[in-house]
């Protein structure tokens, strides 16, 4: 037995064990393997360790911040963040600011365990979550935070089995929808879509759908090499338009799942020597600042980053107050700009 008295931090070496996890397994976290809660209540028996009841309760007060995660995404500048929630970080930052919490931002990474401890080190008394990456390789993370008992509210997908958590998104249907009705309603018969469509994208999945709902509608065909798969960078959607270019496959109009592939397209596009709009119109997807300026400007899918902002703080307010929150979905509104016309 130590010579002073024993603390929490005894115990996690005697278990073999971090002090984060003694304190977890002590107060019944269900984050703790049966095996390991009963190993380390032993060695705290043993030790006739007593649990501090003040310190336990200084343990539970809220710290009255919030950690914003953003999952790092490949840029060409060095930000690591995708633009459109940099567009959201002002909305969420101020929204924070009027509900009297503080705001901890972070970088989430695959290989990192920064879904560990947040709440139980007291940096945070609850997530906000932005950006996954490829969510099949991503869904084990947000599993494991649902197994903790963390308080987590996140951007994505809304509705669905895709759905991990407390999610609050936009209508990516009605905006895929929204995009090839448009594009129909000025005589483009041929329609082609950039963009993972898989479930390892279920946003951009959606988009894909809801485009293809409206062109079935139309009774227009949908042919083979239309669909091409792209991830969310200027580069991806370079390379995408100028795959489908070189394919040969007939197309007069390009849906992209994002803007940022829509600005990689058009860079393809006029390399092709193509004129935009006038033999092929293009539409994006967030509406980010550089859609405006690019050229021609381009005719997006707007998601309403400030609403988005103030609707994820307060509902991760919610969760932390212990109170039900719902998941809930954005409308999608079309910006129409110069990119998409007649013929």
């Amino acid at each position: 037995m130590p010579p002073h008295k024993p603390t929490s931090f005894d115990i996690a070496q005697l278990a073999g064990v971090s002090q984060p996890t003694v304190s977890r397994a002590l107060r019944g976290s269900p984050s703790v393997s049966e095996q390991t809660r009963k190993r380390i209540e032993a060695i705290a028996q043993q030790l006739n360790y007593k649990v501090d009841k003040n310190a336990s309760s200084l343990r539970t007060q809220r710290s009255n911040t919030l950690a914003l995660l953003f999952f790092e995404d490949p840029t060409p500048d060095e930000t690591g963040i995708n633009p459109f929630f940099l567009s959201m970080l002002a909305s969420i930052t101020r929204t924070a600011a009027r509900r009297n919490h503080d705001l901890l931002i972070s970088f989430q990474q695959l290989s990192a365990n920064w879904h560990v401890d947040y709440e139980d080190s007291r940096k945070a008394d609850g997530i906000i979550l932005l950006g996954y990456g490829d969510y099949e390789l991503y869904q084990p993370k947000l599993e494991q935070l649902i197994q903790q008992g963390t308080h987590f509210v996140r951007w994505g997908m809304v509705g669905g089995q895709d759905e991990m958590g407390t999610t609050i998104g936009c209508d990516n249907m009605d905006g895929g929808k929204l995009a090839a009705e448009h594009l129909i309603a000025h005589g483009r018969e041929h329609i082609a879509f950039l963009g993972d469509a898989s479930n390892h994208y279920p946003e951009f999945r959606d988009r894909y759908l809801g485009a293809q709902h409206a062109i079935a509608a139309a009774r227009l065909d949908i042919a083979a090499g239309l669909q091409i798969d792209a991830l969310n960078t200027e580069q991806s959607g370079f390379d995408a338009a100028q795959h489908l270019i070189d394919s040969g496959v007939k197309f007069d109009a390009i849906f992209a799942a994002s803007d940022l592939i829509a600005i990689g397209a058009i860079r393809a596009i006029e390399d092709a020597g193509l004129n935009i709009p006038r033999d092929i119109a293009i539409i994006g997807f967030d509406d980010i600042p550089a859609a405006s300026l690019a050229h021609p400007p381009l005719t997006t899918v707007q998601q309403d980053y400030r609403t988005a902002g103030e609707v994820l703080v307060d509902t991760l307010l919610k969760l932390i107050e212990g109170k039900s929150a719902e998941g809930y979905m954005l409308p999608a509104k079309l910006v129409v700009r110069k990119s998409c016309g007649a013929h």
